[in-house]
């Protein structure tokens, strides 16, 4: 019990970081007419390859970051398009009004919607690059950066995202279902964890009569014992950091730095989410480094974690869906927007509760979805009929949840306008 305590405390600040990030980077962006006219270049093969397919004369630009020679389907349809707003509003709605990781359900819900596993986890993977280089800017000039400590994780990042990507890929040349199969079970474990602590932290919370946020508090500079014996270990060259928050600055050994942005890539070039979820947490539970330099620090690495995946691992061999990512990338923004200020008139309790359920309904999502996978590759003896009835059953719970919470979050919204808009005056 104790250890899943702790990993749910870990996964759950993770979760957090990984949604402050996603609600400053959606601020800074809307905040800025500079980005937003940088977004609608983007938009611009968008808008060309509908044209284009509206006359029947094929892609304008079918060599495109997941253009028609992508694996099926990564072409342009009105109906993928909104579909992709759709996966990214209700992720952004998530991430906003629950102050949680809400790119959890991208991958899920873009593989529960007919997309390869392999194309999903590329898509995902850009659009957060997209995100991340047009906000980032912001944390530089605040001086939240340690460059030194970045730099040495993203070693580690770039060899991780390198096998996660060649992992992924090999499997899909071994056997597309294989592929899916994986990143299917890699899902369900990791949210199935998740959802379950969620679920009983928030039952405790509603028990205790708590409030409180969706990840379980902030970390200040105070570091634990696992931290200090680290930062005792003498393997050098040291790494010094958090000089301006601690007389003398603290510093730790370039192998755990390595190590830890090894691992952060690995589940980036696996999973497509970044790997910021697991940045935060590694290193202020485990390596000791402050929130604020933590902060900072993730989001200058994250830029580059998801650009070398995105881009060396998966555009290049044609596993990004360019109009899906940007379809997402919009209906995020908007879906952020909305969800923060839903926060101001519901209850704490409320949103720790929806989180759980949105986690939760990613986890039966994925694991319905694996038997026919499993069936279907020889693994398990199952029958087609009833594989496909279970992956019917996890993607209409998938569905069903994911969007009564985005129609009560945007009623809420709605309803409360005026109150809303009382706020922002004072």
């Amino acid at each position: 019990m104790r250890f899943f305590n702790e990993w749910g405390r870990f996964m759950m600040a993770g979760a957090g970081a990984l949604a402050k990030w996603e609600i400053d980077n959606a601020r800074t962006i809307m905040g800025s007419r500079k980005r937003l006219f940088i977004i609608g270049l983007m938009l611009i093969p968008v808008i060309l390859g509908g044209i284009a397919f509206a006359d029947d004369i094929g892609p304008v630009l079918p060599d495109l970051l997941g253009g028609k020679k992508a694996y099926s389907p990564a072409f342009y349809s009105v109906g993928i398009f909104m579909v992709s707003i759709a996966i990214g509003m209700g992720a952004g709605l998530i991430t906003g009004c629950i102050g949680a990781g809400g790119g959890f359900i991208i991958a899920p819900a873009l593989m529960s919607a007919g997309i390869k596993g392999i194309l999903a986890v590329g898509t995902d993977l850009f659009h957060i690059f997209a995100k991340a280089i047009m906000g980032s800017v912001i944390h530089r000039k605040l001086g939240n950066v340690s460059v030194p400590l970045a730099v040495v994780f993203l070693v580690g990042a770039i060899i991780g995202a390198t096998a996660g990507g060649v992992i992924n890929r090999v499997l899909y040349e071994i056997n597309p279902v294989l592929s899916d199969a994986f990143i299917t079970t890699v899902y369900s474990l990791m949210l199935g964890f998740l959802g379950f602590y969620a679920l009983s932290d928030y039952l405790r919370s509603r028990k205790a009569g708590g409030g409180g946020d969706a990840h379980g508090g902030s970390e200040g500079a105070d570091i634990g014992g696992l931290s200090k014996n680290l930062q005792a270990m003498k393997f050098p060259p040291m790494v010094k950091f958090d000089q301006d928050l601690i007389p003398g600055g603290r510093q730790i050994s370039w192998i755990f730095l390595v190590l830890s942005g090894a691992l952060v890539g690995l589940a980036a070039g696996i999973m497509g989410v970044g790997g910021g979820f697991l940045t935060f947490p590694i290193f202020v539970y485990v390596l000791g480094v402050s929130s604020m330099t933590t902060v900072g620090t993730d989001i200058f690495q994250i830029v580059f974690t998801a650009g070398f995946a995105s881009i060396s691992q998966y555009a290049i061999y044609g596993f990004i869906f360019y109009t899906l990512a940007m379809g997402m990338l919009i209906g995020s923004l908007l879906g952020i927007q909305i969800g923060a200020l839903v926060t101001k008139v519901v209850p704490g309790i409320t949103i720790r509760g929806f989180y759980a359920m949105a986690v939760l309904a990613g986890f039966v999502n994925r694991i319905f979805a694996l038997p026919a996978k499993l069936g279907e590759m020889g693994v398990i003896s199952i029958s087609p009929g009833l594989g496909a009835v279970l992956n019917d059953i996890g993607i209409w719970a998938f569905f069903v949840v994911i969007g009564g919470f985005s129609v009560w979050v945007i009623g809420t919204f709605l309803m409360n306008i005026r109150s809303l808009k009382r706020t922002e005056v004072l």
